[in-house]
């Protein structure tokens, strides 16, 4: 439990279906199911107050049962490929508020982002407090990144730089963030009012570069292992 006067609860997003990889929130990453790499970042949190998982599947509800958090069963009809991540938040938040749960604001990690580690979350709560925000998204520095685009005939045209007047790299601005989708916060009035996970004054959190790495297809378990193994398991 937080000694924070602050009540954050987490809410971990976790349906069993997935296009790209089949039960993915239950596949093995380093030696343990996806899914439970966020649990266990979650609970081992020093301001995290309680931790829920919202789930339409069985097998996951038994999973986090096992870890000891709570269970908030999603319904079939925000648990499709095209379900909003907003609409179980949504849901999530409306069952929390029927139990009475006081909330500040909840933290929102998502379970394809594995490699990052606990105090993540509480310096960005506390940088959320701190700040006074109403919502945050995690973030990497990217002070040189050039990027480009094609458009419907396939020219291509850089977007945030011009190749004609090309700068030194340490020129380039370092006030470039990418959103990583490793989590984020967010005030219960902010999500309610924008059905948005970012609305009001938005901050974010900087992060390690190699923290930014998601599990969207059968490559990525393999990348992010080593990463876990090199970094995590130091």
């Amino acid at each position: 439990m937080s000694n924070s006067k602050k009540k954050y609860p987490c809410v971990i997003l976790a349906r069993g279906g997935s296009k790209g990889i089949p039960k993915k929130n239950l596949k093995e990453v380093a030696g343990k199911p996806l899914l439970e790499w966020t649990i266990t970042q979650a609970l081992e949190s020093k301001l995290i107050d309680s931790v829920w998982v919202s789930t339409d599947n069985e097998e996951i509800k038994d999973l986090s049962n096992s870890l000891g958090v709570n269970v908030i069963l999603r319904p079939e009809n925000i648990s499709a490929d095209q379900s909003t991540s907003e609409s179980g938040w949504l849901h999530s938040l409306n069952e929390l508020e029927k139990k009475g749960l006081c909330i500040d604001a909840i933290l929102a990690p998502q379970c394809t982002s594995p490699v990052r580690e606990s105090i993540d979350f509480d310096n960005a709560l506390l940088h959320f407090e701190k700040k006074n925000l109403d919502s945050l998204f995690s973030a990497t520095e990217l002070p040189d990144f050039n990027l480009w685009e094609s458009n419907i005939d396939k020219k291509l045209s850089s977007i945030n730089y011009d190749y004609l007047n090309r700068k030194r790299r340490q020129d380039h601005s370092k006030n470039q963030y990418l959103e990583n989708g490793s989590f984020y916060i967010f005030k219960p009035q902010t999500l309610k009012q924008y059905n948005n996970r970012l609305g009001g004054n938005i901050g974010f959190y900087c992060m390690d570069f190699w923290k930014s790495f998601q599990i969207d297809n059968w490559e990525d378990i393999k990348f992010c292992e080593v990463i876990i193994q090199n970094y995590l398991n130091r």
